[in-house]
């Protein structure tokens, strides 16, 4: 693939230190982060990785004492599909983190003293408040940046606080409308063409897509789906498999061992490949033809880049900062989306009787955003 104009423009000053704050709460955070660093590596910018809970919890203490992270709950809660209850659980962490707030700004501002970066990019939610502010006190000539890592905001105090001297970097135009209509100043709010994809994804192999599908079993021209839910997986996955015996399929599991076990003892007519974590999701949904998930903001990203036309559900079960998403698939004419998995047999008989129609108007939405951003954040050091 040829270098873009894009990808050419000049990095940050060769003294730019840039600290990615990230957490494990689902798997698009660090991802985005990681991707981030991998294009911004050998450009003179000096960027580390920095978890949260690294600068709050240095000693592990919560860890140690109860056995488990905090992001912990939250993924296990997405693996067995416990999702119903987020809203309210949102409403409930917001307040635990208003309460904590003066005690965080405190262990925060020590941190960036002694970290000393010319810039922070936050990557998380939440917490965005508190780490502009301390590192205001910390360091007042230090740039604060939040790059949305969803395709829209959930106000109040998600992602984007108005007041914060902060520069906000959206993945849609709805976004930074929202931001926009927040009260940022528009100087402030910048637009990338999507979500941050890793590398990988623009860095396609060359070898025979037929031969690889033919290596895992995927014989002849019928549709392969790949099935995902974060990095984690998901239970409802098994009604997925169950229902689509005779579709060939690839199980995307995650770090969730226990599902992937229970998909490989499935009984199917077409062949079901299961696949654990891996780190090239790219390399697998190049042998797809279409996807079935949820609507979060990366995997979504990441199907329709590749040119997979969807398959999600939008009910009251969604997490409440991926349901526009549902939107942008349906406005976009990108897939279907359902009310349940219930009806995937009928949604997947509809992508795949329509699949040329529905691959065009994927292949319309073209994503170069983790090569923008950079180009964004040199342009904020100047």
């Amino acid at each position: 693939m040829a270098t873009s104009e894009l990808e050419k423009a000049p990095p940050g000053s060769a003294t730019t230190r840039v600290d990615l704050i990230y957490f494990n709460a689902g798997g698009g955070h660090r991802a985005a982060a990681t991707a981030l660093q991998q294009v911004m590596h050998g450009q003179a910018w000096q960027v580390r990785l920095v978890h949260l809970f690294d600068i709050l919890d240095p000693s592990r203490l919560f860890a140690r004492t109860l056995g488990f992270q905090p992001e912990d709950l939250y993924n296990r809660q997405l693996a067995i599909g416990m999702t119903l209850g987020m809203s309210l659980e949102l409403k409930l962490l917001q307040m635990l983190i208003k309460m904590g707030h003066q005690a965080m700004v405190k262990r925060m501002q020590a941190y960036w003293l002694d970290a000393q970066p010319d810039m922070v990019v936050s990557v998380i939610p939440n917490f965005n408040r508190a780490l502009c502010e301390s590192l205001r006190l910390a360091l007042p000539s230090a740039s604060y940046v939040t790059v949305l890592t969803d395709m829209a905001d959930h106000p109040p105090a998600f992602w984007v606080e108005p007041d914060l001297p902060q520069q906000v970097v959206c993945g849609t135009h709805y976004a930074a409308q929202q931001a926009i209509a927040a009260g940022c100043s528009a100087q402030r709010v910048h637009q990338t063409s999507g979500m941050i994809l890793s590398p990988r994804f623009y860095a396609l192999s060359a070898s025979d897509r037929w031969a690889e599908r033919f290596r895992h079993g995927f014989v002849g021209k019928q549709a392969v789906g790949l099935v995902m839910f974060g990095g984690y997986g998901s239970d409802v996955m098994k009604t997925i498999a169950t229902r689509l015996v005779d579709t060939p399929l690839i199980l995307v599991c995650g770090k969730n061992a226990a599902l992937a076990q229970s998909l490989r003892a499935m009984t199917t007519q077409a062949p079901h490949v299961v696949v654990e974590f891996t780190d090239d999701m790219a390399y697998w949904m190049r042998l797809a033809d279409f996807f079935i998930g949820k609507p979060g903001p990366a995997s979504l990203s990441e199907a329709v880049h590749m040119g997979l036309p969807v398959v999600i559900t939008c009910n009251a079960w969604t997490m409440p900062q991926e349901r526009w998403n549902t939107q942008w698939v349906r406005n976009n004419g990108l897939g279907v989306v359902l009310k349940s998995f219930r009806s995937v047999r009928s949604a997947v008989h509809d992508i795949v009787s329509h699949l040329s129609t529905w691959q065009k108007n994927v292949r319309q939405v073209q994503n170069r955003a983790v090569f923008e951003v950079p180009q964004l954040l040199a342009k904020m050091t100047i």
